[in-house]
This record gives structure tokens, C-alpha cells and sequence, in this order.
């Protein structure tokens, strides 16, 4: 973890090229050292945080003016630190008859935050209650629901339930730092008396990480893919050296338990819509031959989406499963236990995490798990079809193999597709998507489900969402647009973002078919659209021009013009289904 010092001095860089996000902190204790570690951090991840810090103890006074300095900022991002001593302290003031109220009338505040800061569609990333055990109760106050202990897990409890049903509302799991680093690293009593800052200096780079993990993960910067090597990582042994029946694995004692313990948290991992990969020097029947065969392995050669075993150099292998999966490097993370090996890979693929693992396998899961490498901004049940999904992509690649031409090979596929606005089944997928695409992705624009919702209500926008299934399966919602109807006879596309699962199948001319129908039917007769750099969307830069559309003169934006007119439908062999 990077050190506070260490943080401080990032702020001394040039931020100028970094992309801006408006942030706002406001806490009910001394907030100076966290802004500073915030925009620290922000400035390792790529982001300029242009801050703005509430003055000490100003959190209810900035959300109930509306005139206020925070309602004028109108941040991407506000962030909320209402700390456990100030809440025990306000427990402590109130009469014997309102500690069973301490709770819900906390959570009443956080509901009036998110629907203040839902009127300018931000973000709340709202800390939770790392625990203060008041000793007045001992244990017993488990059983009294009137203790503060009572009340503060309550409350944790009931922040969980209230984000689950709030997709502007993010809590940060400050109580899960406290539990790795002990209330004694996080809390400074002697540094709180002179400074009312509650968070040591030692805490806070931990506090900053879990912030900025969140506003990455909602920013489309997020890990999609786990890759693993096998011998000594995966399980005890060498499969080519030792044999099946001499790998450690196992829920008995020993190292084996480790081996078996970490294939469960991967598994976990798969199940929640991470991507698995293999990437092992071995002759793949060798390789393959735990997943078939050992009655303790975990993992399944089912669970593992794409799966390399050869002699080759492990840099030129993973990229290899980066062509299949048509996802970033920095989407990847690589984990092996050779020193060399993760040298070699962090090296040669610029972008790509890969964790220095302990030498100890035993201490694995703890490691990884105080990364928290795994944030997101969203999950629904599609993601745990994740894996199939990219299997079922390798075998329709193994298919185009066999035909002599693309056309032939699309028809083959009968691919349909259903085409809709936005409803209240599909807006979350619709919201996930839009933090989840970056390459295929013209002007990355993030939507929360509260926008989505927004925009599908408003006459000025079409909205469209398209699926994709064939003969192999169904891709689920893969494609979504959004125009603007400018006047009369211009729409613009606000919004046009598409799973990269999907490319190369037509999906492009099918849904520019698609909104050229849309305005031949409602009679506008030009469609212009939008290219905005990022860091990570340059596959799309000549997307318009390629598509037929005709640069527009614009000294600061990139505009692109088509006439309906005059457009010819492109070809495409996917079959509208409307709904």
C-alpha cells in the first residue's frame, strides 16, 4: 500500500492531461489528510479529483441548503464519512427512550442524501460503522436492542439492504478495513483528542484505495478476467513431475487445505461473473488431467473460460487469450507463483496487474484478499453466465474456421436480435453495460439504472437496446443507443455502446440499419454523431467515417453527419425481432 508521504507527493505532478471527475468530501470529523490521499490516489489510478472538502462537521448543513457550496458543485461523486465515535457520541446524549431509535434515524439522513444527490444524477459513496465496543454491556448487548452495539450493526445491516434497492448509493466497507487492520492501526486515540481526525495516518492510503476502487469501478475501470497459472499456484506439486496422485489438495491438514481454500475463493470469483482463465507451461493433456481426474480439485475444466498449456513464452500466451476474450489488459489479472515469470508478464503486457504473490501458499487468500482487486459498480444474474458465454465464443471461432468466407460463416450462425427501449427489465443490464463497455464505446458516458429510467421517460430521446442470440446461445443484451432528437429533422446519438463479445458479426451494420429506420419512419433526415477520446475507445476512432458518415467542420469536437436520404442499408445477416 502505497504510504501517505508517498501520496502527498502525487499531488505535486502534472494532472493537466489526466481526465477530471467532481468529487465532493464532507465528514463530521477532520477530513483534511483523506482529501489529500484522495486526490493522491485518484492521481495513481489516471483521474484528476477536482475536490471539493466541506468545512469540519458541515455534512447536514451542506445537504439540507439548497444553496449550499456542495449543491453548487453538483459533484460526479459525493463522499460521506459520518464517523462510529460521533455517532456514539450523539447516542450518548440522547435519553434512555431514543437509543432504539439511533438507527433509523441515521438511515432516514442517508435516504434524504440519495435523493439529493440522485436530483443532479451523482453518486453517494457513503462510509459504513467500523464497530467501538463500549464495554457497557460486555457480550450481553447482543441481546439488548437498545446497546450501542445493537444499533451500530443494525445500522450497517440496514445500509447494505438500503444500497441493494439504491444504484446511486455505494457504501464503502470501511468496517472490512478495521477487521484486516485492527482498530488499533486505524484509530489513533492521541492524534483524535488533539485533531478530532478519527482516521491515523497509517489508515487513511487503505481508507482513499476503498474510495477510488469504488469511483473506478463506476468509471468502467475494472477487472473482468483472472488468470492462472497451475503448478505450485493452483495446486502443491508439478503435475509432469509428480503425478496426480502427489498434488496437495485437500480439506485436511496440511498445505493442501491452502491449494483447496483458494480454488473455492476462485470458484466464488467464477460464480460472480469473473472471467477464469488457464495460461501453464505444460503439455495440455497433462494440464487438463487434475481437472478430470482428482477428487479434490475444485475447479472444473467448466469453470475455466479459455485454457492455454504449452511451452510457449507466458507473455505471447496471454495475449493469445486476450484476442479471444477481446477485453483490456488492465481488465487482467495474472497470478503465478515464479518471481520470473510475473516479471516477465508485468514487463512485456503494459497495464495488466499481476500481484506478488507470498511464497507461503498459506498466506494467498489473505493476501489477495486485502488488494480487494475485485470491485464493481454492478451485478446481475447474466454475469454468472459470463464463463459460457466465452466458451461458447471459442467454439463458434473453431466454426469460422471451417468456411472460406465471413458471409458464409455469419449466415450459418441465424442470428436474431430484439430490439426495444428502455424498460424497468432491462435498465439495470442497460446501467451495468454502460459502466462495463470502454472500447466499443463512443462517447463513455456512464448511466446509473435512476438515469436510464430518466431518459427512457423523456420525449426528447429514443432509447434502444438490441440482443444478440444464435445458434450456439444467447449473448443476452449486448447493444445499447441513445438519441437526442435535436429538432425537427436532426437526431444526434447521444449514446452508442456495444459489448466487444459481439464483434465482428455484424452487429454494427444491424444497428445502424436500425436508427437510419427510426428516422425514415419519424421523418428526420440527418444523424450526427460523436467521438470522444479516452484512453481506452481508440478501436472506434474511425468508426463514423467507416460506417459513411462525413466529418462535420468543429474546431473542439469530433462531429460526424449522415444523410437518411441517401444511406443504403448495409448488409447484415441478423433478424429483427421487435417488441
Amino acid at each position: 500500500m502505497t504510504t501517505f508521504k508517498e501520496l502527498k507527493k502525487n499531488l505535486k505532478k502534472d494532472t493537466s492531461a489526466l481526465p477530471a471527475l467532481k468529487a465532493a468530501l464532507l465528514g463530521d470529523t477532520a477530513t483534511q489528510f483523506l482529501a489529500a490521499a484522495l486526490q493522491g490516489t485518484a492521481i495513481e489510478r489516471g483521474y484528476r479529483l477536482d475536490l471539493f472538502e466541506a468545512e469540519y462537521n458541515q455534512v447536514e448543513r451542506q445537504f439540507m441548503d439548497p444553496s449550499s457550496e456542495f449543491f453548487a458543485v453538483k459533484p460526479d461523486y459525493a463522499v460521506v464519512f459520518q464517523s462510529t465515535h460521533k455517532l456514539l457520541s450523539a447516542y450518548n446524549k440522547l435519553p434512555s427512550e431514543g437509543y432504539v431509535r439511533l438507527a433509523d434515524e441515521r438511515l432516514e439522513f442517508v435516504r434524504f442524501m440519495i435523493k439529493s444527490v440522485g436530483a443532479f444524477s451523482g453518486r453517494l459513496i457513503y462510509f459504513n460503522y467500523p464497530e467501538i465496543d463500549d464495554a457497557v454491556f460486555g457480550s450481553f448487548s447482543n441481546k439488548v436492542e437498545s446497546s450501542f452495539t445493537w444499533q451500530a450493526r443494525k445500522l450497517n445491516y440496514e445500509l447494505m439492504r438500503l444500497a441493494s434497492g439504491s444504484p446511486n448509493l455505494f457504501i464503502c466497507d470501511i468496517a472490512a478495513v478495521q477487521n484486516k487492520l485492527g482498530r488499533d492501526i486505524l484509530f489513533d486515540s492521541s492524534i483524535y483528542v488533539s485533531t478530532e481526525m478519527v482516521l491515523s495516518l497509517d489508515a487513511v492510503p487503505h481508507i482513499a484505495s476503498r474510495v477510488m476502487d469504488i469511483v473506478c469501478a463506476a468509471q468502467g475501470q475494472f477487472k473482468k478476467c483472472l488468470i492462472l497459472d497451475l503448478d505450485n499456484t493452483l495446486w502443491g506439486g508439478v503435475i509432469g513431475d509428480d503425478g496426480l496422485e502427489n498434488l496437495q489438495l485437500g480439506h485436511g491438514l496440511g498445505i493442501g487445505k491452502a491449494f483447496t481454500e483458494f480454488q473455492h475463493w476462485i470458484k466464488a470469483l467464477k460464480n460472480r461473473g469473473i472471467i477464469i482463465a488457464v495460461c501453464s507451461k505444460n503439455n495440455e493433456e497433462t494440464a487438463k488431467e487434475p481437472f478430470i481426474k482428482h477428487p479434490e480439485m475444485v475447479l472444473k475444466l467448466d469453470d475455466i473460460s479459455v485454457f492455454v498449456a504449452n511451452w510457449d513464452n507466458k507473455a505471447d500466451n496471454i495475449r493469445h487469450i486476450q484476442s479471444i476474450l477481446s477485453i483490456g489488459f488492465d481488465s487482467m489479472i495474472f497470478l503465478d507463483d515464479n518471481p520470473a515469470e510475473r516479471a516477465i508478464v508485468r514487463e512485456n503486457i503494459p497495464g495488466i496487474t499481476v500481484p506478488e504473490l507470498p511464497e507461503d501458499p498459506a498466506d494467498y487468500l489473505e493476501y489477495l484478499y486485502g488488494l480487494n482487486l475485485f470491485e464493481t459498480a454492478s451485478y446481475s444474474a447474466e454475469d454468472a453466465e459470463r464463463t459460457k458465454q466465452y466458451q461458447v465464443e471459442a467454439e463458434r471461432a473453431s466454426l469460422q474456421k471451417t468456411f472460406a468466407n465471413e458471409a458464409d460463416f455469419l449466415k450459418s450462425l441465424d442470428m436474431v436480435s430484439e430490439v426495444k427501449g428502455f424498460d424497468a427489465f432491462n435498465i439495470p443490464r442497460v446501467a451495468q453495460l454502460s459502466q462495463r463497455s470502454n472500447q466499443f464505446n463512443l462517447r463513455t458516458i456512464r448511466y446509473t439504472e435512476a438515469d436510464a429510467a430518466r431518459l427512457a421517460a423523456d420525449s426528447r430521446y429514443q432509447t434502444f437496446s438490441f440482443t444478440l442470440e444464435d445458434k450456439f446461445g444467447d449473448n443476452g443484451l449486448i447493444c445499447v443507443v441513445i438519441l437526442e432528437k435535436q429538432d425537427a429533422k436532426t437526431l444526434f446519438i447521444d449514446t452508442w455502446f456495444m459489448s466487444c463479445r459481439v464483434l465482428k458479426r455484424g452487429m454494427e451494420n444491424f444497428t445502424l440499419n436500425t436508427i437510419v429506420d427510426y428516422a425514415r419512419e419519424n421523418r428526420f433526415k440527418r444523424i450526427v454523431g460523436e467521438y470522444i477520446a479516452t484512453a481506452k475507445n481508440k478501436m472506434v476512432e474511425g468508426h463514423y467515417p467507416g460506417m459513411g458518415f462525413a466529418a462535420v467542420a468543429d474546431v473542439e469536437r469530433k462531429l460526424y453527419g449522415l444523410d437518411v436520404d441517401t444511406y443504403a442499408d448495409k448488409q447484415c445477416f441478423i433478424k429483427r425481432i421487435n417488441n
